[in-house]
């Protein structure tokens, strides 16, 4: 719907405003499998290139992420649901990945539909899960994320911090102890 702005006389396109019901919860067990489709989620795609084949998540780089998800000590998940779907998940386990400090640092993967994105849902998740880090005793997370991706100035506000990058990524610590 547009209205006119009578004291700058230009054209606005009014916003809607639509309030978002959500609950922040453990993934359950038997939604495990859905990290599937949230690792596929979580590939940053910049505007103007292609989405990869979604088999990528099979390369061993990104099977890292959700192999034997649960089984490993660490390995934590919280889900975000909508009207009783499950939106996004936000995962931990220390592992090997692009994110890597050291053996007692849990890495960050976070993903939402594409539809769910913009409405706080991703803030809540993160801030579940570094709830849940620090009550369990960790004292830092870490994350790697593209240096292109609008989600850097979301993870500097919970307080990440860049320690260290390359040409594509920066690479991102919480010290729990600080939040």
């Amino acid at each position: 719907m547009l209205y006119n702005d009578v004291r700058r006389d230009q054209f606005y396109r009014k916003k809607e405003i639509f309030e978002m019901n959500y609950t922040i919860r453990p993934l359950k067990l038997t939604e495990y499998g859905l990290l599937e489709d949230f690792l596929y989620e979580a590939i940053f795609i910049p505007e103007g290139v292609q989405a990869p084949p979604r088999d990528i998540i099979d390369l061993p780089e990104l099977q890292v992420y959700i192999k034997d998800f649960g089984k490993q000590n660490g390995d934590a998940a919280f889900a975000a649901e909508v009207n009783g779907k499950v939106v996004g998940a936000v995962w931990v386990r220390i592992m090997n990945d692009y994110g890597h400090i050291d053996d007692d640092t849990p890495s960050f993967a976070i993903s939402l539909y594409k539809e769910y994105r913009g409405n706080g849902i991703g803030t809540a998740l993160m801030r579940e899960m570094l709830s849940n880090l620090k009550n369990c005793g960790y004292k830092t997370a870490s994350l790697a994320v593209q240096k292109a991706n609008y989600a850097v100035k979301m993870y500097k506000k919970l307080g990440f911090r860049i320690i260290d990058e390359n040409t594509e990524e920066y690479i991102m610590l919480n010290r729990l102890d600080e939040v």
